[in-house]
């Protein structure tokens, strides 16, 4: 089931002017630690940095929240698995909406999908609930007969 979608497109251009005017200012109060180290290990950090910031606009859309009720923007954090996939953090406000949102017994879960091509970046989040893993564990007990299970 579908808790919330949210997208958001940013000018990397924008972050660029914004990085030149505040520099450190701005990071600091925008992206986690983990999101500036890998912004500052890149070629184009403002590409990195536009990328995580339209991560967290859709991600406090689909929230339902936007940055207020008590989601900063270090609530919500932008990662890669080792594969390179990115997921998201959730933390402080954000994590506790995330919970606020989904029904009893399930979980949930976020998608999130991320592309730039210069000007642009832009961000997908899907938010759905899925059965927890003790509902799934509770569900399928008799179902299967292993091997010396009877």
């Amino acid at each position: 089931m579908i808790l919330g979608i949210g997208s958001d497109l940013c000018d990397i251009r924008r972050v660029e002017k914004t990085l030149e005017r505040f520099g450190e200012r701005f990071i600091i109060r925008l992206y986690t630690e983990t999101e500036r180290q890998k912004a500052q290990s890149r070629a184009n950090p403002a590409a990195v940095y536009a990328m995580s910031y339209a991560a967290k606009e859709a991600c406090v859309k689909a929230l339902g929240t936007g940055f207020r009720g008590g989601v900063s923007w270090r609530d919500v954090g932008v990662n890669n698995h080792a594969s390179g996939k990115p997921f998201l953090t959730l933390t402080g406000g954000a994590e506790k909406r995330l919970g606020e949102l989904s029904p009893p017994g399930m979980k949930a879960q976020i998608d999130l999908s991320l592309s730039d091509e210069y000007p642009m970046a832009m961000a997908m989040v899907v938010i759905s609930a899925v059965p927890s893993a003790s509902r799934l564990d509770r569900d399928h007990i008799g179902c299967l007969d292993l091997p010396g299970s009877k």
